[in-house]
Parts: C-alpha cells; sequence; structure tokens
C-alpha cells in the first residue's frame, strides 16, 4: 500500500485567508553635516552656501526617491493574474488522462466517533470510472458499525455527483467564482491558493479552498463544504481531498471528512487509495 503524507488543516482555514503584510519602505531623512561634506576645506565664504544647498538636497533626494522605491515594492508583490491562473488550469484539467482512460480503484475509509483513536467502522469499496463522466462505486467490505458506511456512502455520493453531468461540475469559471488569496509554499513546491464560491446550489459543488501548483496548475488539495447536503442522515460534512499523478493520472488519492451524523454526533473519516488504479472493462452498480 502506498502511503500519502498529508497536510493537516483545520476547517477554520476555509473562512480565513493570510494577511500579506508588504515591507514598510524605509525612509531616510539623512542631514548631512559640514564635516561630512568637507566643509573645513572650501573657502570660508562659500562654506554657509554650499551647507545650505547640501541640506536641501539631502532632504529632497529621499522624497523624489520614496515614491519609485515604493511603487517598485508595489510591484514586486502584486499578485499574479488570476484569470492567467485559470486560463492554465482549465487548459490543465482538460488535457488529465484520467478524464479519458477507464480505470477502477479500490478504496478503504476508516471512521472514528469523536475523539476516539480506534476507528470503528472500516469500509471498503471499489469505485469505477468510465469515459467521460460516469463514476459508480460498490460497497465491498465493512468492519464495524453500520454507521460508517453511511457516512462512506455519503462521501462516494458527492464524489460520483462531481464526476456526472460532463462537464458541470469541473472546478472552472463554468461553475464556480474565485479569488486569490495567497500564494504558499509546501516544501519545495510553491502554490495558488484561490477561494472558490459554486455559481449554483448543486450536489456535487463544493464551497472552499483549492491549492494549485503554481508550476503544472494541477489541484493538489481542495478543502470545502458542499452547499446541498448529500444524505439525510449526513450533515455539516467538511472534505478535503488530496491529490497526485498515479500510472500518469492526475487522481484523488486521499479524502479526509468531519460530518455530523444526524441523532449520532460528530465523526470523522479517512480514506486511501490502496493501490494503483488498474484498466477497468466494465461498470458496476451501487
Amino acid at each position: 500500500m502506498t502511503a500519502w503524507k498529508l497536510r493537516l488543516h483545520t476547517f477554520d482555514g476555509i473562512s480565513k485567508s493570510v494577511a500579506c503584510n508588504a515591507p514598510k519602505p524605509e525612509t531616510i531623512l539623512g542631514i548631512a553635516s559640514e564635516t561630512e561634506f568637507g566643509a573645513r576645506h572650501v573657502i570660508a565664504g562659500m562654506a554657509d552656501k554650499r551647507v545650505s544647498l547640501i541640506v536641501r538636497l539631502s532632504l529632497i533626494v529621499p522624497l523624489w526617491v520614496f515614491p519609485f522605491s515604493l511603487r517598485a515594492q508595489q510591484t514586486r508583490v502584486a499578485p499574479p493574474n488570476l484569470n492567467s491562473i485559470l486560463d492554465s488550469l482549465e487548459r490543465t484539467g482538460a488535457q488529465n488522462p484520467a478524464l479519458s482512460q477507464p480505470h477502477e480503484l479500490t478504496r478503504e475509509y476508516k471512521v472514528f466517533h469523536g475523539d476516539d483513536p480506534k476507528p470503528m467502522s472500516d469500509v471498503t469499496t471499489q469505485i469505477t470510472f468510465t469515459p467521460p463522466d460516469v463514476k459508480t462505486f460498490k460497497i465491498t467490505d465493512v468492519q464495524g458499525s453500520a454507521t460508517g458506511k453511511k457516512i462512506a456512502s455519503a462521501i462516494l455520493e458527492q464524489e460520483v455527483a462531481s464526476a456526472s453531468d460532463g462537464h458541470q461540475r469541473d472546478i472552472s469559471r463554468a461553475n464556480y467564482n474565485f479569488s486569490f488569496l495567497r500564494e504558499q509554499d509546501f516544501g519545495v513546491v510553491p502554490e495558488y491558493v484561490l477561494h472558490i464560491i459554486p455559481k449554483r446550489k448543486e450536489k456535487g459543488l463544493l464551497l472552499g479552498d483549492i491549492w494549485v501548483d503554481a508550476n503544472t496548475y494541477r489541484i493538489r488539495q481542495i478543502i470545502g463544504v458542499p452547499l446541498k447536503t448529500p444524505s439525510f442522515w449526513v450533515k455539516d460534512l467538511h472534505i478535503t481531498v488530496q491529490f497526485a499523478e498515479v500510472n500518469q493520472m492526475w487522481l484523488p488519492v486521499s479524502v479526509d471528512a468531519i460530518a455530523t451524523v444526524r441523532f449520532l454526533g460528530i465523526y470523522t473519516l479517512s480514506a486511501l487509495d490502496l493501490a494503483p488504479p488498474i484498466s477497468a472493462s466494465n461498470t458496476p452498480n451501487h
């Protein structure tokens, strides 16, 4: 089993952006003395005039340079052009081989109740994708409480809805409004953090943030909440999805979620793909 190291985030981070304060320009108003300008070596009758001129220049020059220094700093901290980022993001997404190659994978969900470190359910599923937009799942094994099956099913229903209806669930300007939050480095990978707001209240659309690789323009992470409740039993669902390249396809490789199960309380879920995807020849029903 391939282990994927997860970055930890809290849901509070969905609604908060990090304030980036540009460095304040330093203004130097140094008034030169007669000694600094060698007044001892000039003719006594000219000394007062030269010193007066130098003092005036020492006051004027910083004021003249200051706007240009400030303008340069503003240029350095200006955020990247959002439309340019989105152009590259949408173009890269459309070229993902995962959209055109049928594949299936096995995923394991571990479900925890409250702060209990021991999972109360272990759910194994088989997920199949048939191009262009048919994704199905089948729960193949359940260990422990049946509540875990309800939560895993709600997560999978959200994933199935995201793949359906052509491009109606794509993270693109057709379905979302975007705002630029910040640039952020994870290790050696620079990323753009964008806030996404669905244009419609539909199943499969998330309100939250995405992390976009600044070099490849692939989405590396999504943190969000569904605008539409995925299930009667499961509400207040907060989802984190991690993506990576597997067999030349850019795919979700791990899912973490926090959910409130009606009448039962708060549960957390952690999902991991057990093996790389394989070519699929048929589509099971769920």
